[in-house]
């Protein structure tokens, strides 16, 4: 009887491993193509692993709960054939294990008594433990040299220093609470109870404020895995972008008017619901078009201008949480094709029922925070890309309006839109004026429009 090897799949350009959640199958179960086996997790989604091939589950190599490089072995499946061993498994991208991170120059804030880095972290080649690429990078890009790296104390598997730990380590030594590793020998203490008292005030923060704040009147509920990860994003975002925002004011009643008009009918000619997302996506991409320079992210001092327009659109879960799936090629479809691809994503999201692929590789991201009744936002930049529109709550409202006869005044249907752009890269002028063609194009939106 041959075997086979169910192989952890590659998620993402940037996914390095996985944590299995649950096992579908037991050992001795039969399996059959295509048929779902296990259900994984990583930074970016939920997911399935369907089986290659049929046959019998002979052995499970990995509990619930462990997480998993990939490329590896998970499972072996017997099924009937000769009794050479088949190596077979869904097409997974090589991984390089030792993937080197380009060093760059990187200010650091003058820190009292802290000896300066000397040596940046730029690989794995001379650790006693792996790093991820996103740890090394964060590494890097916050001044944290390799010895001081190892000093770490890792949360993951194997004692792996996952992105929490970084983060939480930069964040307690920017406060002064986090300890370096010592390379100097001390000088004598003549006050010890001075010193007992600066060890007090060095314990981490999150103790100090967790003290606080526990009592009888006090509930704690531990993060979800997803909203960990979000938090995680938000930070790591908030770490590696100079965030600017800009404001605009958009007259939507042409839209409005058209839309109320077309509705129906669209829905029993295409059956499909419009909202005004596809809307505000096809302006976005005819003003990417004309700056190609918002589609773009960086590495290093590099920046990478992407020929694919991929939107992502962020999406709430009726768990609270938030997912992004993207919409891939959005300047090849018409509007019909992204209503029908912007409801597909959405409805397939609030079911958790997204394919890894589909929230992966967006290029520029629109979120609609006027759906729960905000008239503007300042979005969090989705990482790597480098800007993100928000759209905001259509209020009707007295404006004024110029015309032949003189200036009137008329009740329109006004939005806010903000967008957040990485300084790094995006400077107040491109930012502005991308901002202001999108709100051209949605004001100059044709009421007669046809389906």
């Amino acid at each position: 009887m041959s075997q086979s090897e169910l192989i952890m799949p590659k998620m993402g350009e940037s996914i390095m491993e996985a944590t299995i959640l649950k096992w579908l199958k037991k050992e001795g179960d039969t399996v059959a193509i295509d048929e779902a086996v296990l259900e994984i997790a990583t930074d970016k989604v939920d997911s399935e692993v369907p089986s290659p091939f049929e046959g019998t589950i002979t052995q499970l190599l990995y509990k619930e709960g462990d997480v998993v490089e990939v490329g590896k072995p998970i499972a072996i499946i017997s099924g009937a054939g000769g009794g050479e061993t088949i190596i077979s498994a869904p097409a997974v991208e090589e991984t390089p294990r030792e993937e080197p991170v380009r060093q760059q120059p990187v200010q650091q804030e003058a820190r009292p008594e802290r000896e300066p880095v000397t040596a940046q972290a730029t690989n794995n080649t001379s650790v006693n433990r792996f790093y991820s690429p996103l740890v090394m990078n964060i590494a890097r890009q916050e001044g944290v040299g390799m010895a001081e790296l190892e000093s770490i104390p890792g949360t993951g598997k194997d004692n792996r220093v996952t992105k929490s730990d970084i983060l939480d380590y930069v964040r307690n030594r920017t406060n002064g609470t986090a300890a370096a590793p010592v390379k100097e020998t001390p000088a004598p203490v003549s006050n010890p109870a001075a010193v007992q008292k600066s060890e007090e005030s060095a314990a981490p923060v999150q103790q100090r404020q967790s003290a606080a704040v526990v009592n009888s009147n006090v509930e704690i509920v531990e993060m979800d895995r997803m909203r960990k990860l979000i938090a995680d994003h938000m930070v790591m975002s908030k770490h590696t972008s100079p965030h600017v925002t800009s404001f605009v004011e958009v007259d939507m009643t042409n839209i409005v008017g058209w839309r109320n008009r077309i509705k129906k009918r669209f829905e029993e000619k295409e059956g499909q619901k419009i909202t005004f997302t596809p809307i505000f996506i096809e302006a976005v991409v005819k003003a990417i078009k004309e700056f190609p320079g918002i589609n773009v992210s960086l590495d290093g001092y590099n920046i990478l201008y992407k020929k694919d327009i991929n939107i992502g659109m962020a999406a709430a879960l009726p768990s609270g949480n938030l997912i992004v799936p993207v919409i891939k090629n959005a300047d090849r479809m018409n509007l019909v094709g992204l209503t029908a691809t912007v409801n597909d994503l959405a409805n397939r999201a609030r079911e958790n029922k997204l394919k890894p692929e589909e929230i992966q590789g967006g290029t520029f991201t629109l979120t609609n925070v006027g759906s729960f009744g905000s008239i503007m936002g300042t979005p969090v930049i989705n990482q790597p890309q480098v800007a993100i529109l928000a759209v905001g709550a259509i209020k009707k409202r007295p404006m004024v309006l110029e015309t032949e006869q003189g200036d009137v005044i008329a009740i329109r249907h006004m939005m806010y839109m903000s967008m957040s752009y990485d300084h790094r890269i995006v400077d107040g002028m491109m930012g502005g004026t991308f901002l202001n063609r999108v709100a051209q194009l949605l004001e100059a939106f044709d009421p007669n429009r046809e389906i």
